[in-house]
């Protein structure tokens, strides 16, 4: 592509899920335009193999120390010390490649190599998955040349970081994003309902969702058709659970084809992380989110409030997702499909299938910039001899 850097663009994410498939969504575009990309993480994130994330062969792949502060003491300064190695691995690696632009998504893993890029006085990005700025984002804050944010407010991002952003939503898989086109179709005589818990489950929703059908009528139960991810150790018990009520489940504890559940569900049972909001708003599908009550600055229900205020979803704090509250909220929604739609709609609105495309012509708006301010320097510099 004319105007592709043959410098690489430097892409950093902390190790978990959330923050790695929208860093590899943006990588992926980007190489698709001819600019060579670089992904940097941890020891975590490396071990996730590039058929599990998605990423091509040409981008390569750096791991780097990293720690976190928090839990007493002696973890600080493990983490300090993990850091300040981290940064030490970063500063060269950026001496070696020397990236035109790095953009970090999240998580403690991305303090060393921004820094590290900032440091060398290369523009950095920061994404933002949640709506409240993560912990290892404000750390990075007041050297950032821009924020691309996922929800119109996120809090904790001053004045000045609010002047810099541009809300573009969160990158999520090309099989999510097609669900965007592809209507609602309300439950009619059954209702497929699909239980999400992170990749390997909820225990909460292990010990709920099947005690909430336990208290309804066999009649009322067999107008149900339940997928539910369960952690390892609850999986034994729930199936014997719904075994004993003879009911339609799927259970597992990874569903490989969660873009295709998620399109064939009539509503969805849910945490409320980022990628989670990400892809059932972009998809259209109405969800009940109980979110995590341990996440960082409780993120996770700020993430759900935002859906709610939009009409696209419940929010149940997990203190209060029992066994009744949840049948009832079920037979609601059975006896009501018309309100389904109503926030079937409401979510598809909310949702941003298009946050890739977004992010990167963000991107490549500000190697434009870059590239013309550099050329303005040397134009400079020239006549001056």
């Amino acid at each position: 592509m004319t105007g592709a850097s043959k410098l690489p663009i430097m892409i950093a994410a902390g190790g978990t899920g959330g923050h790695m498939f929208p860093g590899v969504s943006l990588a992926c575009s980007l190489s698709s335009l001819g600019h060579p990309v670089v992904f940097v993480s941890d020891n975590r994130g490396a071990s996730l193999s590039r058929d599990t994330l998605g990423l091509p062969p040409e981008i390569n792949r750096y791991a780097i120390s990293t720690g976190r502060f928090g839990g007493g003491i002696f973890s600080s300064i493990r983490g300090a010390r993990a850091l300040i190695k981290g940064l030490n691995e970063s500063r060269r690696l950026v001496r070696r490649l020397n990236p035109v632009l790095a953009i970090g998504f999240g998580g403690y893993p991305t303090i060393p190599p921004i820094l590290a890029a900032g440091m060398s006085g290369i523009p950095t990005i920061i994404h933002e998955q949640n709506a409240v700025l993560g912990r290892a984002n404000r750390r990075l804050a007041s050297g950032a040349k821009a924020f691309a944010l996922s929800f119109e407010q996120t809090s904790k991002l001053n004045k000045t970081g609010a002047a810099r952003s541009r809300v573009v939503g969160n990158p999520i898989r090309e099989e999510i994003s097609a669900l965007a086109t592809r209507p609602y179709n309300p439950p009619n005589s059954i209702l497929h309902l699909l239980v999400l818990g992170g990749s390997l489950g909820a225990r909460v929703f292990s010990e709920i969702v099947p005690a909430a059908f336990l208290s309804m009528s066999p009649v009322l139960r067999s107008k149900f058709q339940v997928s539910q991810q369960c952690r390892i150790e609850d999986l034994d018990q729930v199936r014997l659970t719904y075994e004993k009520m003879r009911m339609s489940v799927e259970l597992d504890t990874f569903f490989e084809d969660v873009p295709k559940r998620i399109g064939n569900s009539h509503m969805v049972i849910c945490r409320s992380g980022a990628s989670t909001v990400a892809e059932l708003t972009a998809a259209g599908r109405p969800a009940l989110y109980v979110p995590y009550p341990d996440a960082a600055d409780d993120h996770q229900m700020s993430n759900a409030r935002a859906i709610e205020k939009g009409g696209g979803g419940w929010v149940c704090p997990q203190n209060e997702f029992t066994p009744g509250a949840l049948a009832g909220w079920l037979e609601a929604a059975l006896e009501d499909p018309s309100t389904l739609q109503k926030v079937a709609e409401a979510a598809r609105s909310l949702g941003n299938p298009k946050a890739t495309e977004l992010l990167t012509d963000m991107v490549t708006g500000l190697l434009r910039i870059n590239s013309q301010m550099c050329e303005t320097t040397t134009f400079n510099l020239e006549r001056l001899k």
